[in-house]
């Protein structure tokens, strides 16, 4: 998996500049999940860090579906270079 947030913005920009894309997003809403996972195995009674890690993954699945209606091939780039689900 990629590890810093400049790695994923470079591996998942559409263009030079591009920070803000829907597929960035995804990658850096992919990055706080999986380390939220890490830290939950740690510290199983941290309530509040739950529900942070539910908005990420609720964004993550909304800016997927989006992605998936407006541009196919990309939501199958990020899927794949990702290792998400599909």
């Amino acid at each position: 998996m990629i590890k810093k947030k400049k790695d994923i913005i470079e591996s998942l920009s559409i263009h030079e500049k591009d920070v803000g894309s829907t597929e960035v997003q995804i990658g850096l809403l992919t990055d706080k999940i999986t380390k939220l996972s890490e830290h939950f195995k740690k510290f199983k009674k941290d309530k509040h860090s739950t529900l942070g890690l539910t908005k990420s993954v609720n964004k993550r699945k909304k800016l997927l579906t989006y992605l998936k209606k407006k541009n196919v091939d990309s939501y199958q780039k990020v899927i794949k270079q990702l290792n998400l689900r599909k």
